[in-house]
């Protein structure tokens, strides 16, 4: 699907979608307790669907309702299970290790960009706690057969933090007391959800300052209602359009939120944007904005709307940790190199940093990569642009946040 955004100014006030990390982790949640989670605020994107065919294949009940998502624990399957994980990368790593507690082979599977990514970090943990992993050269389809078992493992966390959320989901379940103990652990505030995920289901983890996991086995999670809290990543691209070219806020945010992607409100206040913040409500108005540093190695997410900030702030913008976002949906650091250079913005990289001189964009076509987070920073870059920008490959935003193209309209922005 294409889409063109012509050059407008964007106005007015926009809910936050749900987090579909919350989400994916609350419905996993939900298959372990025993009884009926239900779930308020759900997210309905492609990942959190994904994840919910997951938790039906591994024997829960899923009942859908526009403001709930209910999951009801049952039978423990048995026999060989395939999992399709779709594109999530969430999923494929949260629930490796929670299918994994079953006696019978299970085959996790995906499609489109996840089959391409390395699965190294998942057969290295998993083999240390009793399982047996057979990849197809180190990628999809994945075969585990062995039950999970309690124990200690060493874990290299310079990959990312999916497959820890899984084990720290999965080990509460073993008989014994686990451990896991961290190297090069990044993105340490998405173990922070994870953490208060499993406190709010009655789970017990020690956190020796996310270098070990402690970890009690024979615990029980602790079916109740859970409210997903709303994204701050798909929040930074709505507050990125405000600040670069009108006035936008976004509503139903916490400004205290542990999320990574939090981290957009400094990165705003780094490149000297006018931001008003307020009980619930996050506001960004277009204003001179400024060259700015800022290190997104713990939020990866983020370098999609950091890269239109720095885009429209004037002088040299340097961005740290490119080495994180090499096997997203796409090599995220080539594509928001490629589309920035479609638009007639200056993009090198040094070293770990990508380096943007801000400018004004041009209008293109320019390709989502098969990624949301791409096609949405072309879309948040073309309302400021010369001209109209056509997005090849729009689409892709469902995988996260169905209803971006909708809300960007709604505040003003011409799309065709």
């Amino acid at each position: 699907m294409n889409i063109t955004v012509s050059p407008c100014e964007v106005r007015g006030t926009i809910e936050a979608p749900p987090s579909k990390s919350l989400m994916q982790r609350a419905i996993a949640a939900g298959l372990l307790a025993g009884g009926t989670t239900v779930i308020r605020n759900p997210s309905f994107c492609n990942d959190s669907m994904a994840a919910m065919r997951i938790a039906v294949e591994l024997g829960a009940a899923v009942h859908r309702e526009n403001d709930r998502i209910t999951v009801v624990s049952g039978q423990v399957p048995s026999g060989p299970l395939t999992l399709n994980c779709s594109e999530s990368g969430l999923a494929l790593r949260m629930f490796a290790p929670v299918a994994a507690l079953l006696s019978g082979s299970v085959t996790l599977t995906g499609e489109g960009s996840l089959t391409r990514r390395p699965l190294t970090m998942i057969s290295e943990a998993l083999v240390q706690l009793g399982v047996h992993v057979e990849t197809s050269g180190g990628l999809l389809p994945v075969k585990l057969e062995g039950r999970l078992r309690s124990g200690r493992a060493f874990i290299d966390g310079s990959a990312g933090s999916q497959l820890i959320t899984g084990l720290l989901m999965a080990l509460p379940l073993t008989e014994g007391e686990s451990r896991l103990d961290m190297a090069n652990l990044t993105s340490k505030p998405y173990i922070g959800l994870t953490l208060g995920l499993l406190s709010d289901f009655g789970i017990r983890v020690e956190n020796e300052s996310y270098k070990s996991f402690i970890i009690p086995g024979n615990q029980s999670y602790m079916a109740h209602e859970y409210s997903v809290e709303s994204d701050w990543s798909a929040a930074a691209f709505l507050l990125v359009a405000g600040a670069t070219g009108g006035r936008v806020t976004v509503s139903n945010l916490n400004p205290d939120s542990i999320q990574a992607d939090r981290a957009i409100l400094q990165a705003l206040n780094d490149a000297e944007a006018a931001l008003e913040v307020e009980l619930g409500s996050i506001t960004a108005q277009v204003s001179g904005l400024n060259a700015f540093t800022f290190d997104a190695t713990d939020a990866p997410d983020l370098f999609p709307p950091l890269a239109a900030l720095a885009a429209s702030s004037e002088g040299v913008s340097r961005i740290r940790g490119v080495g994180r976002l090499r096997h997203k949906e796409s090599d995220r650091a080539e594509a928001i190199a490629e589309v920035l250079g479609a638009l007639k913005i200056d993009v090198r990289f040094s070293g770990d940093e990508m380096i943007i001189t801000g400018g004004q964009a041009q209008g293109a076509v320019v390709s989502s990569h098969n990624d949301h987070r791409i096609a949405m920073m072309a879309a948040v870059m073309a309302t400021g642009a010369t001209g109209a920008v056509t997005i090849t490959g729009a689409e892709s935003v469902a995988k996260s946040y169905p209803r971006f193209f909708d809300d960007l309209a709604s505040l003003g922005a011409v799309i065709a």
